[in-house]
């Protein structure tokens, strides 16, 4: 029986950088982006708050680039502040890297499931997706799932009741399956 399972965001995750104004490393993005235009050239930032002073903070998503290589639906998107683009930009590793910050996917995250029916199974085939490359530790969401602790599942692990192609062991930000035998 082949079940399916998402990790879903909640939220914008909270970004670690250090604050300008006081020693926060925590930054909460604001989902609003400032524009500006001189002559053909664009500048775009993605406004962050402090978690502590409120100081805003701004990210850099493009840098002096010229209105036309920009596609129009980018553009109108950037203009509406979409919250979906806020949240594409923020995991877009070449923002990351750019503006040297890091995200915490700390409580802003959940795990949907197929339900509790289940969980009676002996055998489970379950696919886990991971719809925002989350980092999450699969021992616990397989804790979550069938409502076992990590301990237990690390256990059936070892003995080779819990099996996937994916390393189980540390963290995942991508889909995997997995083959729970009871």
């Amino acid at each position: 029986m082949l079940i399916n399972w998402a990790v879903v965001p909640t939220c914008l995750p909270i970004i670690r950088r250090r604050c300008h104004g006081c020693a926060s490393q925590r930054l909460r993005a604001s989902g609003k982006f400032r524009v500006n235009a001189n002559h053909k050239l664009i500048d775009t930032w993605l406004l962050a708050l402090c978690t502590e002073c409120g100081e805003t903070a701004k990210l850099t998503v493009l840098e002096r680039m010229t209105v036309r290589t920009i596609p129009p639906e980018m553009l109108d998107r950037l203009h509406a502040n979409d919250p979906g683009l806020a949240a594409e930009l923020l995991q877009d590793p070449d923002v990351q890297h750019r503006n040297r910050f890091t995200l915490d996917w700390t409580d802003a995250w959940r795990l949907d499931t197929a339900g509790s029916d289940h969980l009676d199974c002996d055998v489970l085939d379950v696919a886990v997706r991971n719809a925002a490359r989350i980092p999450v530790r699969p021992t616990r969401l397989i804790a979550d799932g069938c409502g076992l602790s990590r301990g237990e599942v690390s256990r059936l692990i070892t003995e080779g009741k819990v099996v996937s192609a994916a390393r189980l062991s540390g963290k995942l930000s991508g889909d995997f399956t997995f083959t729970l035998k009871r």
